[in-house]
C-alpha cells in the first residue's frame, strides 16, 4: 500500500534548514517546516532561501500555548502567519484555537487563498470519539485539511484516535496520538486515509515521532 511521509525539520539557521530540506525531499514527499525553532528575525531569511521548495512544505509556527517555541508575543505571530501565507506554500498550519478567535486573520488567508491546515492538539489525553467528532467538525468550518492529534495513555486511547478516520467524510485528515502507546497510530494512520505520516531524520521533534529510515524499514517489510 502506498504511504506518504512528511519530515519535520526543527532548524535555528536559515542555511542549515535549506540544506536539510533540499536533501530531505530527495526521499521524503514533504518537508514540515518548524519556524518556530528559529528566532523571528530569521524567518524572512530563511523563506527567502527555501521559496522554490515550498510547494511541498508544511510551515508552521507554533506558540508555547499550543506545545511550540515561539513567544515572541501572539501579534508578532500573526504578522508571520501572514508572511508565510505570502510565499504560498503547500500547506499553512495554523492552530484551530488562533484562527477561531481571529476573523482578520481568517479574512487575510482566505483573501490570499492559502492552502491551510487547520490543527489541534491535546497534550494530556484523548478525549472521547463524540468530542473528537464534535471538533473536527468544527474545524472543517475552516478548512478541508484537518489534523487532531492527543495523547495516548492506553491502548484504547488508540484506537479511539484512529475510529475518526470512520467519520472523515471529504476532508483530509491527519489524526495519530502521540507518546509510546500512540506510535502505532503513526503507522496505521496512513493505511486508514491520512495523506502522510509526520518522521524526523533522527531524533524524535513530537513524543512517539518515528524516524524517515525506521518508517521507511518498517513499510519495506510488508512490500
Amino acid at each position: 500500500m502506498a504511504y506518504k511521509t512528511c519530515v519535520t525539520l526543527a532548524e535555528s539557521s536559515p542555511a542549515k534548514l535549506n540544506k536539510l530540506l533540499q536533501s530531505s525531499l530527495k526521499r521524503s514527499d514533504y518537508v514540515e517546516i518548524r519556524f518556530d525553532f528559529m528566532e523571528p528575525n530569521k524567518i524572512p531569511i530563511a523563506l527567502s532561501l527555501v521559496k522554490k521548495h515550498l510547494s511541498k512544505c508544511i510551515c508552521t509556527l507554533r506558540p508555547r500555548s499550543e506545545g511550540g517555541k515561539f513567544s515572541s508575543g501572539e501579534k508578532n505571530r500573526i504578522s508571520i502567519l501572514k508572511l508565510i501565507a505570502v510565499y504560498d506554500p503547500y500547506l499553512l498550519d495554523v492552530e484551530y484555537n488562533t484562527i477561531r478567535k481571529n476573523k482578520a486573520l481568517q479574512q487575510y488567508l482566505k483573501k490570499t487563498k492559502t492552502n491551510l491546515l487547520i490543527s489541534w492538539h491535546d497534550f494530556a489525553k484523548t478525549p472521547n470519539i463524540t468530542f473528537l467528532k464534535s471538533m473536527r467538525k468544527k474545524m472543517s468550518k475552516f478548512s478541508k485539511n484537518i489534523k487532531i492529534v492527543t495523547t495516548a495513555k492506553s491502548i484504547k486511547d488508540t484506537l479511539g484516535i484512529l475510529s475518526l478516520y470512520k467519520f472523515q467524510n471529504n476532508a483530509n485528515l491527519i489524526a495519530f496520538a502521540m507518546g509510546d502507546y500512540g506510535r502505532m497510530s503513526r503507522i496505521l494512520c496512513t493505511h486508514l486515509g491520512s495523506p502522510y505520516t509526520y518522521v524526523s531524520l533522527g531524533k524524535p521533534i513530537a513524543p512517539g515521532q518515528f524516524s524517515l529510515d525506521e518508517i521507511k524499514s518498517i513499510f519495506e517489510l510488508k512490500q
